[in-house]
């Protein structure tokens, strides 16, 4: 099993993360972090292969953490997880370790293919036979599975429509959706059961006084 330290400072965000990794086959979480300082204390208590990583923490930056750990030793490789999209701060989390970055907000299948991607690239192991070996054991962190997504479906779509989702308590319509969007109550409609599929959503019929009954959305993250 690969043993996991979650580091993320939204207890409901953290849960969430927490419940996807235990999804994941070969994976579990040793414990959860909601701080910097957490983090330091967990990994002094606990061995772990992997961080999940939330870069902007309360008392600290992620990569703060990261270059402190390295400093001290500690080879547990990281995967970040974050709204940032500085590219300056990309190229430093590489530098320090970070082997995957999952940008917020995402989806549980998002995470489980960088896991799966992961897990791949830790199994390989022994002497390569050469460079074309090499390259597939680093690509196993880097090229896409085409199973992410069902065919039809794009990523940039599926963000916009879980903020969308995520950004109302109350639940969406497909077509309140697809207007904030701009995009067909059709499309909207296919991305949010995606969500419902993966365990991200919940649609439940909402009776109006006449006509068929509509179906609303709501984000769930403790859906399992």
């Amino acid at each position: 099993m690969i043993r996991v330290l979650v580091v993320e400072d939204d207890p409901v965000a953290a849960d969430a993360h927490r419940l996807y990794v235990e999804r994941v086959p070969g994976f579990e979480v040793a414990a959860v972090a909601h701080s910097r300082a957490a983090a330091v204390r967990a990994l002094e208590r606990t061995e772990v292969d992997l961080l999940l990583l939330d870069l902007y923490l309360p008392d600290g930056h992620g990569l703060q953490l990261l270059r402190a750990l390295r400093a001290n030793g500690h080879g547990a490789d990281v995967i970040a997880v974050t709204s940032a999209r500085d590219l300056a701060v990309v190229r430093e989390g590489v530098s320090l370790g970070v082997v995957q970055y999952v940008l917020k907000p995402f989806t549980y299948a998002t995470l489980r293919d960088r896991l799966t991607r992961y897990a791949e690239f830790r199994a390989a192991a022994g002497e390569a036979s050469g460079q074309e070996e090499v390259d597939r054991a680093l690509g196993a962190l880097r090229a896409p599975h085409a199973s992410a997504l069902p065919k039809g479906l794009s990523g940039p779509t599926l963000e916009a429509v879980t903020r969308v989702l995520r950004a109302a308590p109350g639940g969406v319509t497909s077509a309140a959706a697809g207007e904030a969007l701009g995009i067909s109550r059709i499309t909207a409609r296919r991305y949010l059961e995606h969500l419902v599929t993966e365990g991200r959503a919940a649609r439940k019929p909402h009776y109006g006084q006449v006509g068929r009954p509509e179906l609303h959305y709501r984000w769930t993250p403790d859906h399992r």
